[in-house]
């Protein structure tokens, strides 16, 4: 039996896999570029037209990039029996959504969807051997 606690946000993924007493952990990085678009400009003229900085090419920039690191890590996870994922913000629910659409054997071995802020490497350790302690 294999199972895996993920601790995601949109930076990077921490995976620990739990499998006959052995523990592994890795890092998956998202590889997401941070975008930080400027205001516009105002024309040379008083009162003149602004240019209006396009914030729909950067959120759709950042969703196919999304998507490729919820791929990736749906990889990752493909040989799981039992998912646990936690994360500080929405990425975990995003992601889970995206297993339900796309990949829904996978979305069903997901066991808990819960809220945790960062952690050291061994605190997340801890939470997912007591989380899937039987």
């Amino acid at each position: 039996m294999k199972n895996i606690g993920v601790w995601m946000d949109k930076e990077k993924a921490h995976i620990v896999s739990l499998e006959k007493g052995q523990e592994d952990f890795i890092t998956l990085s998202s590889e997401l570029e941070f975008f930080n678009p400027k205001g516009g400009s105002r024309s040379k003229v008083k009162w003149g037209p602004q240019e209006v900085v396009q914030d729909s090419r950067y959120l759709e920039r950042e969703k196919h990039q999304l998507n490729n690191y919820f791929d990736k890590l749906a990889t990752a996870l493909s040989e799981a029996d039992s998912i646990a994922l936690y994360g500080p913000a929405g990425t975990n629910r995003k992601f889970l959504d995206a297993l339900t659409n796309k990949r829904k054997r996978l979305a069903d071995k997901v066991k808990l969807v819960a809220t945790a802020d960062s952690m050291t490497e061994n605190q997340f350790r801890a939470l997912v051997r007591d989380c899937f302690k039987d």
